[in-house]
């Protein structure tokens, strides 16, 4: 145990009968005849906005989003599908979701099987939730599984174009010209829309649709950036490209592959942001706009890594440093034949920044258990198409919680529990030192809960790391231990399931609001799981 110890359990480890609930929660039956805290309609369209599915399942790899996946917030939707275009904007905007497209996909739905009330506010806050042209692309994408191109929607797509400022339409369109199979060419023409006797922005229309016949005079003075772009295709002169790259501030997708010299890459250096700049480490070194012999460049980029305020500003969690050291460290991509030879000094500012970065972490003020799976097959392989195995992730996330949290319970478990003492002065390499001196077993993922039960721990929520879904003797034993927890505990425990290398498991009971399967892990995992012990899932 790192930080405060849990006191001894009172008055409210009295057994309890869980069909009145607990903190005056309502409770449902479930399919084994137990009872559990419910999961309401509004619950469930929280959850698939933040996680992609009304379930308690998080997919770290894209799933696809189908109306299947979604029929809850169909009823929601005939039912109050003005509350449903509210908090979907609410949700996409706050940015608490790792990825837009449930907030577009449920917008297209809204906008599609709503009144005409919810049919007319989804419409009016398109351009609020497809804040870029990748945004607009996925939405209509979306809104084609539902229904056509009804005159609302023709009517959002005009709003979305005519209603932005010449620069910053030029931009959206030379930055995402398509995706999905659709371009601004054919949303342009299928939405019909009207400029408006604007003779400059019917130009930058007339440049998506009809490029050849676009009068460059015009476009000269309607989008210098379109035109700048222009000249670029056009001119030989890679001296001239340098400039208006530099002159327009554009972007990588703005530059021609073929007229992406090094020079290009050295100009774009300056313009990344932090969370950019670490992506694109591995890039840029195989560019040698890092190397040994460009130090001033390397002095730089080290100087902007291990800047904690900006570390903060930009919330990189600890395991996004993590996965960039060891990948940048590799010196090779896991696919695909980009290689680079890492520079000595960017592996150190990673590891720095690594270290700075827990100070990001906003703790949850819960007291957690931790449960980690230390049989052998989690050094195996790697999670997510990274140069990070299971036993690295798990080790990682320990050393978070023991940082940042106040109440945090360490164990091993495969088919017997061990406490793991953990320090928060120790580093990485000495946490997993202990977790794979105690390989042992097959593994049973309802022991932590019982080993709580056992001790009479005080414990919010359980978060189990696994390498899948496992449990060597019955799946659902995880919900039967967290049942007898509650019930002889008097507390509203949490659990959270991390499978890292799974596809697909279910221990999480779905009605069951305080259960959570995280199928897979990716830099977007911690966030989950940080927001679903805080309560906001």
């Amino acid at each position: 145990m790192s930080g405060k110890a849990y006191t001894k359990i009172g008055k409210r480890g009295k057994e309890q009968n869980l069909t009145q609930g607990q903190k005056g929660k309502e409770q449902v039956k479930n399919s084994d005849g137990a009872y559990v805290y419910a999961v309401d309609d509004k619950k469930r369209l929280d959850r698939f906005l933040i996680l992609g599915s009304e379930g308690g399942s998080y997919y770290a790899s894209e799933k696809k989003l189908t109306k299947e996946n979604a029929k809850n917030i169909i009823k929601l939707i005939k039912e109050d599908g003005i509350y449903v275009v509210n908090r979907v904007v609410e949700i996409s905007q706050d940015g608490r979701a790792p990825n837009n497209d449930p907030a577009l996909f449920v917008l297209a739905m809204a906008s599609s099987l709503g009144d005409l009330d919810t049919r007319g506010l989804a419409c009016d806050n398109l351009h609020k939730v497809a804040r870029t042209g990748t945004h607009l692309f996925h939405f209509i994408a979306y809104r084609e599984t539902f229904s056509g191109w009804a005159r609302s929607l023709k009517r959002a797509v005009s709003n979305w174009y005519n209603k932005k400022p010449l620069d910053q339409l030029s931009y959206q369109i030379l930055k995402y010209q398509s995706r999905d199979g659709w371009s601004h060419r054919d949303i342009l023409r299928l939405a019909h829309v009207n400029p408006k006797r604007d003779e400059k922005r019917s130009c930058i229309y007339k440049w998506s649709t009809k490029r050849e016949e676009v009068d460059q005079e015009l476009l000269k003075t309607a989008s210098p950036l379109l035109y700048a772009y222009e000249e670029i295709t056009k001119t030989d002169n890679q001296k001239r490209v340098e400039e208006l790259v530099k002159e327009y501030n554009m972007t990588l997708e703005m530059v021609p592959p073929d007229k992406r010299s090094k020079n290009i890459y050295q100009i774009m250096l300056k313009n990344y942001g932090l969370t950019a700049l670490i992506r694109s480490l591995n890039v840029l070194t195989n560019k040698e706009i890092l190397s040994v012999s460009e130090i001033d460049n390397v002095n730089d980029v080290c100087k902007r890594i291990v800047n904690s305020e900006a570390l903060k500003k930009e919330r990189i969690h600890p395991y996004s440093l993590l996965l960039a050291l060891k990948n940048y460290s590799a010196g090779h991509g896991f696919r695909g034949s980009l290689s680079w030879t890492p520079v000595r000094k960017i592996v150190d500012a990673l590891d720095e920044a690594f270290n700075l970065s827990f100070k990001t972490v906003e703790p949850t003020g819960k007291r957690l258990m931790l449960g980690i799976d230390v049989s052998g097959s989690m050094s195996w392989g790697s999670i997510n198409n990274s140069n990070i195995n299971a036993a690295e992730a798990a080790a990682a996330m320990a050393m978070v919680a023991v940082r940042t949290e106040e109440n945090v319970y360490c164990g091993a478990f495969c088919n017997s529990f061990t406490q793991l003492n953990i320090s928060p002065k120790m580093n990485l390499d000495e946490i997993l030192k202990i977790t794979r001196s105690l390989n042992f077993g097959s593994t049973d993922c309802g022991l932590p809960i019982r080993e709580a039960l056992k001790n009479k721990l005080k414990v919010d929520s359980f978060i189990i790391y696994t390498d899948s879904e496992t449990n060597n003797y019955n799946q659902k034993d995880p919900m039967i231990s967290l049942k007898e927890y509650r019930n002889k505990m008097g507390i509203d425990a949490k659990l959270v399931v991390v499978g890292m290398v799974s596809n697909g498991f279910t221990i999480a009971d779905p009605n069951d609001s305080g259960c959570l399967d995280v199928v897979g892990f990716d830099s977007s995992t911690p966030q989950i799981i940080s927001e679903f012990n805080a309560g906001r899932i």
